[in-house]
């Protein structure tokens, strides 16, 4: 369903309309697309402290060039030598003189000049447990990355990357200093040190990193579960835009929808109740040759407020949205299907995070999710050199969020930073980076793809 809102900021009379009442004035978002790939205009380092990594090589790789006098695409800030409340008084000196240089989002969806929000990325470091000073002033930069992205507005983004190995955090600076991040804004991601972490080797098969940008999944294989439509087809369609070969899994019942997407796709349709206790064995008989992506997309809703929600309404939704995925993860982990270097990623929830009236067993199975990646991330890296992470997808415009009551529809794309709902094809564009073979020092991560909500995020 079109967001009329923002197509009526984008007038004269809706400009003007909005501004005197105060309401939200959402800038149109640029996504990714094969003839806008890089965000429009250049890129500002700046240094807080002093910083012993050296990114300029790995900038330079990100496709934006550096910028001149004028607004910039993106402004990354490296503060990962602040140690101490006084270095902060850096972050601010650097940072308040150029955050109105950011480029603004456009002002419609069809506008033809739009440039899509700029980008600002803090570079910090992981918090020293040995000093509390140090911590003190590197969990003082979450705090001041959240509260930028909330003011910052007409479609720019504010995220944080705590690092240690700049070349490391490469593939996670080329998405968000990307349009392929449009959607994720305030978020704190920790990249480790390497693929397999501190202190380990990296196994002999390990793949080596991609040679074609444009195809980095090529020669890989993705299994998406509830593929056949909305955010698991979206998901589907980037990671073979990207070069993988698809399996498209879904219940007999979406067979049809299935194949068409497997089709189009050139994959394979997979069609299994994922709740099935048999149906982790079913996944690794299909696939002799192995997986490398596990994308755990299904999921159901069966809302109704705790004091009206019968057994019947309960169960199904924490079999189909958590417990099929322990099972069939674990089936594959021990199966030895999931190849090294593979990549497992799980769908939680903004409802997991921050909870919703009518939502208490979604946002329950929903957290369970992120209590399952922070478990078993360490663990599956450690045996079987596979990642775990998570996307946590809040309002975004699909099929069943435009069944949802106007005024709670309208509520639910407001109520985060950018001031609209985001599409399918944000949630999986940060699926692909997470399945990125160069991401391999993210992991444990829980990424919430919400446009910053207010509540929880």
């Amino acid at each position: 369903m079109a967001d009329r809102y923002l197509s009526f900021t984008a007038t004269g009379p809706g400009r003007f309309l909005t501004r005197r009442l105060g309401l939200p004035q959402p800038a149109a978002l640029t996504r990714w697309s094969p003839e806008r790939p890089a965000l429009d205009g250049g890129l500002r380092h700046l240094t807080a402290g002093r910083s012993g990594l050296d990114l300029a090589p790995v900038l330079a790789r990100t496709g934006i060039g550096p910028a001149g006098s004028g607004r910039a695409a993106a402004v990354v800030l490296d503060a990962t030598g602040i140690r101490d409340v006084e270095g902060l008084a850096e972050v601010h000196a650097a940072l308040h003189p150029v955050v109105r240089s950011v480029a603004a989002g456009g002002t419609s969806r069809s506008s033809a000049a739009e440039s899509g929000g700029g980008r600002v990325v803090l570079l910090g470091a992981p918090l020293d447990p040995a000093d509390h000073h140090q911590a003190a002033a590197q969990q003082a930069l979450e705090g001041f990355t959240r509260s930028l992205g909330k003011e910052i507005g007409r479609g720019r983004t504010v995220n944080l990357v705590r690092l240690t190995d700049a070349p490391a955090a490469e593939s996670t600076l080329r998405f968000l200093l990307s349009p392929k991040s449009a959607y994720v804004s305030g978020q704190v991601i920790e990249v480790g040190a390497g693929e397999t972490g501190p202190g380990e080797t990296a196994p002999d098969d390990e793949p080596a990193a991609p040679v074609d940008r444009d195809r980095p999944l090529a020669g890989r294989t993705a299994l998406v579960t509830g593929a056949a439509r909305g955010i698991g087809e979206a998901v589907a369609e980037t990671l073979a835009r990207d070069g993988a070969r698809v399996v498209v899994l879904d219940v007999p019942q979406a067979g049809q929808d299935a194949r068409r997407v497997a089709d189009r796709l050139g994959g394979t349709a997979l069609l299994l109740d994922i709740t099935a206790a048999d149906a982790g064995s079913r996944i690794a008989e299909a696939l002799p040759d192995g997986l490398d992506l596990l994308i755990h997309n299904a999921g159901i809703t069966r809302d109704r407020r705790l004091v009206n929600m019968p057994a019947e309404r309960w169960m199904p939704v924490l079999e189909v949205n958590l417990a099929s995925v322990l099972r069939t993860t674990d089936a594959l982990l021990k199966a030895g299907t999931l190849n090294r270097g593979g990549r497992i990623v799980a769908t939680a929830s903004i409802a997991g995070i921050a909870g919703n009236a009518g939502q208490t067993n979604y946002g329950a199975s929903k957290a369970g999710i992120v209590g399952l990646v922070r478990s078993l991330a360490p663990r599956a890296l450690a045996e079987h050199g596979v990642t775990v992470n998570a996307v946590a997808p809040g309002f975004i415009e699909t099929k069943m969020t435009a069944a949802v009551p106007l005024f709670i529809r309208e509520a639910g794309r407001r109520m985060n930073s950018l001031a609209q709902g985001g599409l399918p094809v944000d949630v999986a564009e940060t699926t692909a980076w997470l399945a990125h073979p160069a991401s391999g020092a993210v992991n444990g991560q829980v990424v919430r793809v919400c446009g910053q909500s207010l509540l929880g995020a």
